[in-house]
């Protein structure tokens, strides 16, 4: 997990600036404390396609950015899909008005209004390779009519296998960017291998992740985190799960 912090500057289609670079020893793919990540990044507030710091290290089109936006604009053409959450104060979206926990995707070539009071934190992941599933921004229904899905499968299971719901709000045309809710009765597995990256908000629940390293950690309700491409991670849910997901699964 990236630990030594660097300032860093980048242009390109969404002209990022102060953004947060990171190196590290550790050279196992893991799991990432997004609020944390958003705390200790700090970007300085401003427009919302600038005020931005990366979170080092990924790969293939993705990115992981800590966002403070403050003011108001007008976004003609969004460079890229990105999965926008909001940590704290409220997003204008167009007509959508975020608050904490809320969230939102906005497709490349999509254009809004936005508007952010002081203080207004977020964290967006953005796809620069999926094609737009939409043309306009496309809210996250924290509470969706759920349509069983499949469990775990049954190789990586440790006990009985689970009972399973989700439903997609997003996909991009491509299949590479899925956004939605999936939710889950109690199980654990055997360390996974991920071959996308997943953005989770615990709605409900708890669960254990331990990765490649041994390095373990609970997350619980409320908390946004993030697994890395390449992570091998193993699950333990002892409870009822529910989640908002932003799955980034190249092509």
């Amino acid at each position: 997990m990236p630990v030594a912090r660097n300032p860093s500057t980048r242009t390109g289609p969404a002209c990022r600036k102060d953004l947060f670079m990171s190196q590290t020893n550790v050279t196992t793919r893991s799991f990432i404390d997004l609020r944390a990540f958003a705390a200790a990044s700090a970007p300085q507030p401003g427009d919302f396609l600038h005020a931005r710091t990366l979170l080092a290290g990924q790969e293939g089109g993705l990115s992981i950015a800590a966002c403070a936006p403050e003011g108001a604009g007008i976004i003609t053409a969004m460079a890229e899909d990105e999965f926008v959450i909001v940590l704290a104060g409220e997003l204008n979206i167009g007509a959508n008005v975020l608050g904490p926990d809320a969230s939102i995707v906005l497709p490349r070539g999509s254009s809004f209004s936005w508007a952010a009071a002081p203080g207004t934190r977020a964290i967006i992941m953005g796809s620069k390779t999926s094609t737009p599933g939409a043309q306009t921004p496309v809210a996250i229904n924290p509470a969706p009519v759920l349509a069983p899905s499949k469990s775990p499968s049954a190789d990586l299971l440790l006990g009985p296998a689970p009972t399973c719901h989700s439903f997609n709000d997003y996909k991009s045309a491509n299949g590479e960017l899925v956004c939605g809710t999936w939710d889950s009765t109690p199980y654990a597995r055997r360390a996974m291998h991920y071959g996308h990256a997943e953005l989770m908000y615990l709605i409900e629940g708890s669960v254990t992740f331990v990765d490649g390293a041994g390095r373990e950690k609970t997350f619980v309700k409320g908390d946004i985190f993030f697994v890395e491409q390449g992570a091998d991670c193993a699950w333990d849910s002892r409870e009822y799960v529910k989640k908002v997901y932003a799955i980034f699964r190249p092509a």
